[in-house]
């Protein structure tokens, strides 16, 4: 006997496959609005913000931010956050110029010697988070001091001169694009298209937005939670090699500034501070967000503790704004599917519930 189904059905069918993408842009589309008005905003009460000069430098710094951004939202979507993006950078910057100290032919061993620091003290992060369940907090603080310490142990703290050959290459142009930039959008795209249309972005998201779920879907979360902290390590590290090339003499300590801008990237962009399902698209508008906040800020001549305040006020106000939603979320969604009487298959067993939550997330569960 044919089944049919009725008009009402398909209707709410199609409205459950539309929400979670709508919700996801709902999510994202507030950094694309408030980066267009800020731009608006600096062309027409401080136009030096955006002078040829002002974006010549604005580009490879937003460039350095987007990839710092885009490792945070990795390991932010694995309900972790990561302290140690000062140590990883600094740490980067000082491999690539104080050990090949002007030669550049020791250039090429220095970064294969930092990205092999960087992806092993990744990996510890993974494990020590994964296997021996260390608060993610509380490791990466601890990696942090441990990367400060090779950095002062090979820096002596004092700064050294970046070789000719990484200052030509980070200071470059492909069709009149900064090389920093155009680094920074192709890894920003690569990782966007792996985690939006692979089956391993989508068990990524799954896992990293509700545990019990990918266990009870038979997902590995480690996994996922490791792979994480290696990409992030992997794109940090790139950012310290760029930044070693766009300063000439960079500082030991010329990554502390990622810290509290990397977060606040993820926040403007949306994706919860609590975990799951988040864009790393938006995070990279949330770092140019910034950046030109910054710009705007130093033309209007404040001065760099006002800077300060207005970066943490944007964080404040993201995390306000976007940080509880998911948990409101996922909350009302239990609630009603505690209301919702359990549907039956034709053996009378309970039948399972896959459903969406507020973040976009798939939760899945018993009736």
């Amino acid at each position: 006997m044919a089944e049919t189904t009725s008009p009402g059905a398909i209707s709410r069918a199609g409205v459950a496959a539309v929400a979670p993408a709508f919700t996801r842009w709902r999510r994202s589309a507030g950094i694309w609005v408030a980066t267009g008005l800020l731009f608006a905003v600096s062309a027409a009460f401080e136009p030096n913000s955006l002078g040829a000069s002002a974006l010549a430098s604005l580009w490879p710094f937003t460039a350095l931010l987007i990839l710092a951004a885009v490792g945070q939202t990795l390991v932010v979507q694995q309900r972790g956050i990561d302290l140690s993006v000062p140590g990883f950078i600094s740490a980067t910057v000082v491999i690539v110029t104080r050990i090949p100290n002007g030669n550049a032919s020791d250039l090429g061993p220095a970064i294969l010697l930092a990205y092999a620091v960087c992806l092993a003290a990744g990996l510890v992060n993974g494990l020590l988070i994964t296997r021996v369940r260390i608060t993610p907090i509380v490791q990466t603080l601890g990696m942090n001091a441990v990367l400060y310490g090779i950095d002062l142990g090979i820096s002596q703290g004092t700064p050294t001169q970046t070789t000719s050959a990484l200052q030509s290459f980070a200071n470059g142009e492909v069709a009149g694009v900064p090389v920093p930039m155009v680094i920074a959008v192709v890894l920003t795209a690569v990782t966007a298209f792996v985690i939006k249309r692979t089956t391993f972005g989508r068990r990524f998201e799954t896992s990293g937005s509700n545990a019990a779920a990918g266990r009870a879907a038979g997902l590995r979360g480690n996994r996922y939670q490791l792979s994480a902290y290696l990409a992030a390590a992997t794109l940090y590290c790139t950012a310290g090699v760029l930044l070693a090339g766009i300063v000439s003499q960079p500082s030991p300590f010329q990554g502390d500034t990622y810290l509290l801008a990397s977060v606040a990237a993820v926040a403007l962009g949306g994706t919860s501070l609590l975990g799951g399902v988040g864009s790393v698209m938006a995070s990279a508008v949330g770092a140019l967000f910034l950046i030109q906040l910054q710009q705007f800020v130093l033309a209007t001549g404040a001065s760099a503790a006002v800077q300060n305040l207005v970066q943490a006020g944007a964080l404040a106000l993201a995390v306000t704004v976007y940080g509880l939603r998911p948990r409101a979320g996922r909350l009302a969604a239990s609630r009603r599917r505690a209301a919702r009487p359990a549907s039956r298959d034709g053996d009378g067993g309970e039948v399972s519930q896959m459903s969406h939550g507020a973040n976009g997330a798939t939760t899945i569960g018993r009736a």
